[in-house]
């Protein structure tokens, strides 16, 4: 859905027929090419996004100072919306519902936080197929130090957006183009900036932004047939399958996701913010899920039993605050969370009684042992980080 409304608000293709290009090139890049071509094309894809979110972003604010330099069209966003760039919100602000103030920082972020970057299957087999536990450190540091890059390339062009569609002055400068497919919601912004850039610039990011589209696509459906086939069909299916039963097996479960996918997509033309709509919804499954790594991780009376009936309980848990209260989403996952994490554990030692697990996780082999340059580059990207918020508090 998303790859489709860049696609329409950049170069006019209707929706159904960017949904349907994206699925087919996705499918036949997955299912022949596998994460082997996945993983080259993301790094031949990110310079270009990177460097076409930069260039996005230094025109949008020399637009918005009418030639004057991003300098000063950066002073002039600063002045225009200054609202927009506080990342701690007080309880009056009509956003705190999405971003819930200091809780940020020390509620139920982390959880989404940490779910997707440690535990979810879409981000893990990236790091699975490193070579080596150092190599897989040195993708991490690296994917942290570009994370950082998200506020230039992604939120000031946003801010950026958002005076611009409320000042008839510019509008007025830039045309009956701009004018005419003004974004009327958040998610069709950045494909309506992308509009102003230069023919080649242009070119370039949208190649670069279908290759991102494309690429996440294909990683999804590798995981999807990676989790079917191995923890499914292989398990409880066909144990005996053959190597080559098992490929066209996957193959068959990445294809009809793809068809779930297509079919779905319109569906989510109503939702206002798609990032928010998709936090929300995988909110209800990731508590669960996250609870359950890590007790069974770091605390070995965790059973297979406590596990399975904690992941089962988060489901209505986390449907149960969502539909029947009105706080933060946040809230509502961290305390999913320690939920779950409770019962897991009451259910670990009733039917544990209390002793180790035999076939719980021994991280006492130097699994989390890393490298100097690692720690320093996390080290670095906490201290960034921490800058950041005390700046913008």
């Amino acid at each position: 859905y998303l790859g489709s409304l860049a696609l329409e608000g950049i170069l006019g293709v209707p929706m159904v027929y960017g949904i349907l290009g994206l699925a087919l090139f996705a499918a036949t890049y997955s299912l022949y090419g596998g994460l082997s071509a996945v993983a080259w094309t993301d790094v031949i894809q990110v310079f270009f996004l990177v460097l076409g979110g930069l260039f996005t972003a230094y025109l949008a604010l020399n637009v918005l100072s009418d030639g004057a330099g991003w300098q000063a069209g950066f002073g002039q966003l600063m002045d225009a919306a200054p609202d927009r760039f506080h990342m701690i919100l007080d309880r009056n602000n009509p956003e705190y519902t999405n971003l819930p103030g200091i809780w940020v920082l020390i509620g139920g972020l982390w959880v989404a936080n940490i779910y997707y970057w440690g535990f979810n299957q879409y981000i893990i087999q990236r790091t699975l197929a490193a070579k080596s536990l150092k190599e897989a450190q040195k993708g991490i540091a690296l994917a942290a130090f570009l994370k950082l890059l998200i506020p230039f390339i992604v939120v000031i062009p946003g801010i950026a957006a958002y005076v611009m569609v409320n000042d008839p002055e510019i509008m007025a400068r830039l045309g009956a183009t701009a004018t005419t497919h003004a974004p009327q919601k958040p998610d069709e912004a950045y494909p309506w900036l992308l509009q102003l850039l230069p023919v080649g610039m242009k070119g370039i990011a949208v190649a670069a932004l279908t290759a991102a589209i494309v690429s996440s696509l294909a990683s999804m459906l590798n995981s999807t047939s990676t989790i079917f086939t191995m923890d499914i069909y292989k398990t409880y299916v066909a144990p005996q399958a053959s190597d080559r039963a098992i490929v066209r097996t996957g193959r068959i479960a990445a294809a009809v996701a793809l068809v779930i996918a297509c079919v779905m997509a319109p569906v989510l033309g109503g939702i206002d913010q798609a990032f928010q709509y998709i936090q929300e919804y995988t909110g209800v499954v990731s508590p669960g899920i996250l609870a359950v790594f890590v007790l069974g991780l770091f605390w070995r009376k965790t059973t297979n039993r406590g596990a399975i009936v904690g992941a089962l309980a988060s489901i209505p848990v986390a449907l149960a605050l969502k539909f029947l209260t009105d706080m933060p989403w946040m809230h509502q996952m961290g305390l999913t969370a320690l939920a779950t994490m409770a019962i897991i554990v009451a259910v670990s030692l009733t039917t544990g009684k209390g002793q180790d697990d035999a076939k719980g996780i021994d991280l006492s082999g130097g699994l989390f042992k890393t490298s100097a340059t690692f720690n320093i580059s996390a080290f670095v990207v906490c201290i960034i980080c921490a800058v950041l918020y005390a700046l913008f508090w």
